[in-house]
């Protein structure tokens, strides 16, 4: 592959991620939906979270936790490796910003490391580990830093409330 073909590859997945972004923080459910193979893998076990396998469960979980509470999730720095001409992989540095009550928000940094195929001219998301660096709790009035262990405390309350 030459140098411009690698290039418009790399754009191509760059412009994949955007619209992961975009979706999600729109709440553009369908569309969001569209961005992955069927047996996609999301791994956010590291950040508190749990492993889901598969596309459709992954949204509706997604989904179901969020609702209709605003988020905002910017990715960059990409780390992009084509491993073949139909798959690559890719590193993104993480800040988004979850509201979690009215006056009370998450922001959290962190990476997103996935893999991607390309199947019928399409990139498409084949999997993605979150891991965080950083939470912090905030308002107008306060910040908190989140440390790791009120983090596990924290992740493992919120997962009996989901259930």
């Amino acid at each position: 592959m030459d140098d411009a073909a690698l290039l418009l590859e790399i754009e191509s997945i760059k412009q994949l991620k955007a619209r992961y972004c975009r979706h999600l923080d729109t709440k553009d459910w369908d569309s969001w939906r569209t961005l992955f193979t069927d047996g996609f893998r999301s791994d956010t076990a590291g950040a508190g979270g749990k492993v889901i396998v598969g596309a459709d469960p992954f949204v509706a979980f997604t989904r179901s936790s969020l609702g209709d509470r605003a988020t905002v999730h910017q990715v960059h720095a990409p780390e992009i490796e084509l491993t073949s001409a139909t798959t690559a992989r890719a590193v993104w540095a993480l800040e988004d910003v979850v509201r979690l009550a009215p006056g009370v928000n998450l922001r959290g940094y962190g990476h997103y490391d996935e893999t991607y195929e390309k199947i019928d001219g399409r990139w498409l998301i084949t999997s993605s580990t979150l891991t965080r660096l950083r939470e912090d709790i905030f308002n107008v009035v306060f910040s908190l830093y989140i440390s790791d262990r009120i983090k596990k405390l924290t992740a493992r309350v919120a997962r009996r409330l989901v259930r």
